[in-house]
Parts: structure tokens; sequence; C-alpha cells
């Protein structure tokens, strides 16, 4: 591979039912199942978790990567996401998702940086580039 692509294997084995072990080498193996709403067990994460999961933390990643860029830290970083499953002609499909970001920095003078590091993360997460609809953002950075 080049700089310019990159790949990621990933291995699902069925255990039983709808339930299977995601394994990615070298990492803690994650069990996963359709969601219950979908026939599948309560507490057991499922692809749809994963997939807000992706987004929500590309979108950490990318923010951490453009604070190191402007040089300047933060005392903490959340972001909750929510994405909106929804039927369509072909079955079901994500048509929403709002990542809910919030940021702690430490003075007034660092809260433009921070915002602006939240935009250039949200226009840049490749998570949510590779995503066929857009998502919301609603950013709030505190001073504590």
């Amino acid at each position: 591979m080049t700089d310019d692509a990159h790949e990621y294997i990933v291995t699902v084995d069925w255990k039983h039912g709808r339930v299977g072990d995601l394994s990615v080498e070298g990492k803690p193996k994650i069990e996963i199942s359709t969601p219950p709403e979908f026939d599948g067990p309560e507490g057991i994460i499922s692809p749809e978790d994963l997939f807000v999961a992706a987004a929500t933390t590309c979108l950490m990643t990318t923010f951490v990567t453009f604070t190191k860029k402007m040089r300047f830290d933060f005392k903490s970083f959340s972001c909750k996401g929510h994405g909106t499953l929804e039927r369509v002609d072909k079955g079901f499909q994500f048509t929403k998702l709002l990542l809910k970001a919030k940021v702690e920095v430490e003075s007034e003078e660092l809260k433009p940086k921070a915002e602006r590091a939240l935009e250039l993360a949200g226009k840049y997460c490749l998570v949510t580039n590779s995503m066929k609809f857009p998502t919301e953002h609603e950013n709030e950075v505190l001073v504590g």
C-alpha cells in the first residue's frame, strides 16, 4: 500500500443465532449481533451501533488532529452520536446523523480555536464524508 491507499481487514465468526465475534488482528474481539428491534438479543453491540460509533470516534480523532496542528490543548471532549434508521424503498437505511460534540478548554482565548477545530473536524472526518447522507453537527465549547 502507498500513502494514498490503506486497507482495513476485519473478520466476523458466527457463534449462534444472530450473534458473532468481530475480530481485528491484534485487537480485542467484540461480540456483535442484530439489535433487539431486529430480533437480536439485548446487551450486544450491533452493526448499527458500530456505524454511528465510527462517525463519533472519527470526529474525535479528527478534532484531536486539528488541535495538534493548531497547537492548543483542551481539557475534555465528548461526542454523542444520534443516527436515525428508517424504512426506505430498499429496506432500512440510515437517513440522518447528528453529532453533538462538547469540548472544554482552559480559557476564553482558546474558545475560538476549539470552535474552529470542531468545524474542521466536521468538514474533514473521513467516515462522515464516506456516508450517503449529510451529517448535522451541534458543537459546544465550554470554558472551565
